[in-house]
């Protein structure tokens, strides 16, 4: 009879379990608890926003191979995402964001359309089939926004790019940006291919998002109705440009330049001489409006940063070596406070500059990018002919000073132009950055070829910078807050630690090699000068005992540098084992542990019952 019990026990509840997955399936349809650190499946809260403003309807249509994909469980797993991603901020929307999945079938009226609005059909390496992955989007009037190809390394991406294309929907005009430039953003002409580079990927990104005006140095007026404007490494500008952008800014305008103490992108004044780009003037500065802002900006020196440092490869073979001059800075070193910066995880400038503001200077500087403590001023022409970047290291001295790379500077100014139309006064709001190098692909971002298809794969959020101050200077907060949340990257912070320490033993060590190895040389140099024999070819004892010397100190010191290295690698070796045994072995310890004491406390409490009971 107890066993009939237990039984129907077991079959109640396996009855039960099935109406309750069943009944949460209908009820909770859509509902979903996110455990994720970072809450990666949730949305952010800008998203929100931004489809709680939409005014008008807008479609987006998702158009995904499903025949195709049948053999690509990632990428159907990726479509997947993309698809609950869309359901739940058509959930949130209000009802203004309808979204559709279609698959467009070969030969079929969509895969027709497909092809009208340019998405990318992708070769699956299976005879003629072809992949398409991508979306469409459209409001009532006649804006189009197209995402042709989502590759699945860019999953972390997602959120922003279809918050984008909302974003961009759901305005009747984007807003227009002005864009001077010194450096080669557009791509320009490759003399030595004769064929056309690619643009910058930020320039890209740019045009995307806002209507640019492209202005040439030489002009003499802003272009009419620009909502903001953006210099980058202005160089030489003529005095009456200058007094136009000294105007913008007094009436409003909002102003981004990035102005560099040593470019090494600069072309120079002839691209296709580089002897003399060699020699050319390599900074910008907006000189007259920093003097009238009291505002600092040194154009000839660079902040050099042992504690930022990245390692940099000189010539293919030998081992990469940390470059003072090109600097990685993670959160620590950004304003989590400020919009433009708050949520980014790195950002990599080359030869930045810094800003201070003068004693008596009506403006107010927010720093948005800082060095660390361990950071100097080195002179910009060590830069023009730098053979080996670790040359800088015994050369800097930090000075213990936090420098401010980047900064937001607000207050009410004089004008640097009185002589010109304008106003006298006036409240600027400007953002200044001490570096356009990083602007440049190598710095943030690499071309990858997936399916045919060339990808932007970065790897440091330069552009999600550049994207996020313009946006901010135009009032939009809501995008940069989802933007904020694209990179995943999420670096090993103890074992950097590790390995940055170990390189500066094993620098030193490598120093006093070199210098004994000259003081040997030296040495045998001596000797051979003290015997004055023609024949040379012989050694004397002396000569001898040296080289022995030598060889035997050169050996020691080869040990010395393995020693090094295995220290590293066992350092790196123990942390790793310590998180496995954190992982493996503690958790499931504690859990067995809580498990005996709920035990041991309910076996006390049953035998102080039946103790009560006798």
């Amino acid at each position: 009879m107890k066993n009939w019990y237990s039984v129907s026990a077991l079959i109640l509840l396996a009855i039960l379990f099935l109406a309750l997955t069943m009944l949460s399936g209908t009820l909770l349809k859509g509902a979903r608890l996110d455990l994720t650190e970072n809450r990666l499946y949730t949305l952010s809260q800008g998203t929100v926003n931004l489809l709680q403003a939409i005014e008008e309807p807008i479609t987006l249509e998702f158009y995904f191979s499903e025949e195709a994909s049948r053999e690509l469980p990632l990428v159907r797993n990726f479509s997947r995402r993309i698809q609950e991603l869309l359901d739940e901020m058509a959930q949130r929307s209000d009802g203004q964001l309808r979204v559709r999945q279609i698959d467009p079938r070969p030969f079929s009226e969509e895969e027709d359309q497909a092809d009208r609005y340019g998405l990318e059909a992708v070769p699956t390496g299976r005879g003629d089939e072809t992949l398409y992955l991508g979306i469409v989007g459209t409001n009532m009037l006649d804006g189009l926004e197209v995402l042709p190809f989502i590759s699945p390394a860019r999953e972390a991406f997602l959120e922003y790019e279809l918050a984008r294309m909302i974003y961009v929907l759901s305005r009747p005009e984007r807003p227009r940006v002005g864009l001077l430039t010194g450096l080669p953003m557009d791509g320009g002409f490759d003399m030595q291919t004769g064929q056309p580079r690619a643009p910058w990927a930020v320039y890209e990104q740019i045009e995307q998002m806002f209507e640019v005006e492209r202005i040439d140095a030489d002009a003499e007026q802003l272009p009419e109705g620009i909502d903001a404007l953006v210099l980058v490494h202005p160089k030489r500008l003529d005095q009456g440009l200058l007094a136009e952008i000294d105007r913008f800014v007094l009436e409003g305008g909002r102003l981004l330049a990035f102005v560099d103490p040593f470019s090494e992108m600069d072309p120079g004044p002839d691209p296709s001489d580089p002897m003399a780009a060699m020699t050319a003037d390599r900074y910008s500065t907006l000189q007259p409006l920093f003097e009238t802002w009291g505002v600092e900006f040194p154009n000839d020196r660079f902040v050099a940063d042992l504690g930022l440092a990245l390692q940099v490869s000189i010539q293919q073979g030998q081992a990469a070596v940390r470059h003072p001059g090109i600097l990685g800075l993670g959160r620590t070193r950004m304003n989590p406070d400020d919009v433009t910066t708050g949520e980014l995880q790195t950002i990599n400038l080359a030869s930045a500059g810094h800003f201070t503001l003068e004693e008596g200077s009506p403006l107010q500087m927010e720093p948005l990018l800082r060095s660390s403590t361990e950071a100097g001023l080195l002179d910009t022409e060590r830069l023009r002919m730098l053979d080996d970047p670790s040359e800088l290291v015994a050369e800097l001295g930090p000075t213990g000073e936090e420098y401010i790379l980047a900064a937001r500077f607000t207050g009410e100014v004089d004008s640097a132009f009185s002589d010109h139309e304008g106003p006298a006064s006036g409240y600027i709001n400007v953002l200044l950055v001490g570096d356009a190098d990083f602007l440049a692909d190598r710095y943030w971002v690499q071309r990858q070829r997936f399916f045919g298809t060339t990808l932007l794969e970065p790897f440091a959020n330069n552009g999600d910078f550049v994207i996020n101050a313009i946006d901010n200077l135009l009032g939009n907060a809501d995008l940069i807050s989802v933007r904020s949340r694209a990179t995943s990257a999420r670096p090993f912070d103890l074992v950097e630690d590790l390995r940055r320490e170990a390189e500066r033993r094993l620098r030193s060590t490598e120093q006093r090699l070199e210098a004994e190895l000259a003081e040997t040389e030296q040495r045998l140099s001596e000797l051979q000068q003290a015997r004055g024999d023609a024949d040379l070819s012989v050694l004397t004892p002396e000569q001898e005992a040296e080289i022995d010397r030598f060889m035997n100190q050169r050996i020691e010191i080869r040990q010395q540098l393995r020693q090094v290295r295995r220290d590293l690698d066992r350092d790196i070796e123990a942390l790793g084992t310590r998180i496995k045994v954190v992982n493996i072995a503690l958790m499931p310890a504690l859990v067995i542990l809580l498990a005996l004491a709920m035990a041991w406390r309910r076996r006390r409490e049953l035998n102080q019952q039946a103790r009560v009971r006798s």
